[in-house]
């Protein structure tokens, strides 16, 4: 039988690069994002270029009456969720505490952490229902290891890992998989929304090595999907070769 996977933040990056993925693998896609333009443009490719089965769901994340009034609207061919990718998420600004904007931390605090509660809680009791599921949730190297003017972001990742933790407790019983991806320095539009459309400051985030794609990532949530029933990813950490830690690269190295 062929599986749904529903993935949040799918307009851009590692979201829109599950999406592909997926869809060419032969799973059926719930795409989410706050850009319906994006996500039109993204299920027309799956639809005519990978004649695969796809369904939109334009909504923020961080809106909870929206969140549960998408779900609970899917169509009855659509409503049994087997995977959930919460990938939704953004880092606003790059301010030493003091200096930072409490809008931004707000927008953080509202998608990255009260965004995957939303989604999940709207999602996880019908994987209750059918005893079965899986939960992939996005984390961060900034969950692992806290960098100067991170502050919030990397505290809205801790929350992400803790949260999992808490979460596969809880639904053991129920034969629910729950998953923790940490990607380090991955470019996509994620410098860019922190130095809020700054195109020089983004693109020098990853000058002089070669950062990670939306489609390393990709490849690496598949595979933890694909795994045997009986076997779970617990938690991985996914780096570039050229990065060590959160703050410390080989940008001599050209890989």
């Amino acid at each position: 039988m062929t599986k749904t996977a529903l993935i949040t933040g799918a307009s851009s990056g590692i979201g829109k690069a599950c999406a592909l993925k997926f869809a060419e693998e032969g799973w059926n896609v719930i795409l989410n994002g706050r850009r319906k333009g994006h996500l039109e443009d993204i299920s027309n490719h799956i639809k005519n270029e990978l004649n695969g089965q796809v369904y939109s769901l334009p909504f923020n994340v961080s809106d909870k009456e929206a969140v549960f009034k998408a779900i609970e609207g899917l169509p009855k061919e659509w409503a049994k969720i087997d995977l959930l990718i919460n990938n939704a998420g953004l880092a606003a600004g790059s301010d030493p505490i003091h200096k930072g904007s409490t809008d931004d931390w707000e927008a953080m605090i509202d998608t990255n952490l009260k965004g995957l509660l939303y989604v999940t809680k709207a999602v996880v009791n019908g994987m209750i229902e059918q005893k079965e599921g899986h939960i992939i949730n996005i984390g961060s190297i900034a969950a692992k290891d806290p960098y100067p003017k991170g502050n919030v972001y990397c505290g809205t990742k801790s929350g992400v890992e803790a949260i999992t933790n808490g979460m596969r407790m809880d639904l053991l019983e129920y034969n629910i998989k729950v998953s923790l991806i940490n990607p380090g320095a991955t470019e996509t539009e994620f410098s860019l929304v922190r130095y809020k459309g700054d195109k020089e400051k983004a693109e020098n985030v990853y000058k002089g090595y070669t950062p990670l794609s939306g489609e390393d990532v990709a490849q690496v949530i598949y595979f933890a999907a694909i795994l045997p029933p009986h076997v779970n990813i617990n938690d991985l950490l996914l780096m570039p070769t050229a990065q060590a830690s959160a703050v410390f690269f080989n940008k001599k190295s050209n890989m």
